[in-house]
C-alpha cells in the first residue's frame, strides 16, 4: 500500500507541501533566534539547537513543548558538549502537521508558539494559554473528515 500510495500524482504534491513547510517553520525558527543546526532544511525535519540558542536542555525543551501539545524529540547536535540523555538539541518534522492541512501561515504561528514555549517554559500560567492556542488550532485542522 506505501509503495501504491507513493505512485500517486497526489504525494508527490503532499511531499512538496511536507518540505515546504518545514523550510517555512526552519525560517521562522531561524529569525526568531534558534539556531537550525543545517542552517535549514531541505527534507521534512530540522534539528535545532535549544541550548546554545536559549540556554536549555533538549530535555526541558521536549518537555516543554509536550506540555503545550507539541511533539518534538531531543536529540543530540553535531559535537554536542551535553549527554545523550539530556542533549542540546530538539528535532521537529512537519508530515503529521501537513497531513492535517497545515500549511505557511500555520507554520508561522507555530513557529511563535514554539519559540514563546521556550521562553515562557517557567510560566504555568503563559504555558496554559499556549496550550489552548495549540488546541484551537488542531481543531481547525482536524485528524480525521466526515
Amino acid at each position: 500500500m506505501a509503495f501504491r500510495e507513493a505512485l500517486l500524482p497526489s504525494f508527490e504534491v503532499y511531499a512538496k507541501q511536507v518540505v515546504k513547510n518545514a523550510q517555512t517553520l526552519a525560517a521562522n525558527l531561524a529569525a526568531q533566534g534558534l539556531r537550525v543546526v543545517s542552517g535549514g532544511t531541505d527534507n521534512h525535519l530540522m534539528l535545532l539547537d535549544v541550548f546554545g540558542s536559549f540556554g536549555i536542555t533538549g530535555k526541558e525543551a521536549e518537555k516543554a513543548l509536550e506540555t503545550v501539545g507539541i511533539s518534538t524529540n531531543k536529540n543530540m547536535i553535531p559535537f554536542d558538549p551535553r549527554k545523550p540523555l539530556d542533549p542540546s538539541g530538539i528535532r521537529i518534522g512537519t508530515p503529521a502537521i501537513t497531513t492535517r492541512g497545515m500549511g505557511a501561515a500555520e507554520m508561522e504561528i507555530l513557529g511563535n508558539i514554539i519559540v514563546r514555549t521556550l521562553k515562557n517554559r517557567e510560566d504555568a500560567n503563559e504555558l496554559e494559554k499556549i496550550k489552548q492556542e495549540v488546541k484551537n488550532l488542531c481543531v481547525k485542522f482536524p485528524l480525521y473528515t466526515k
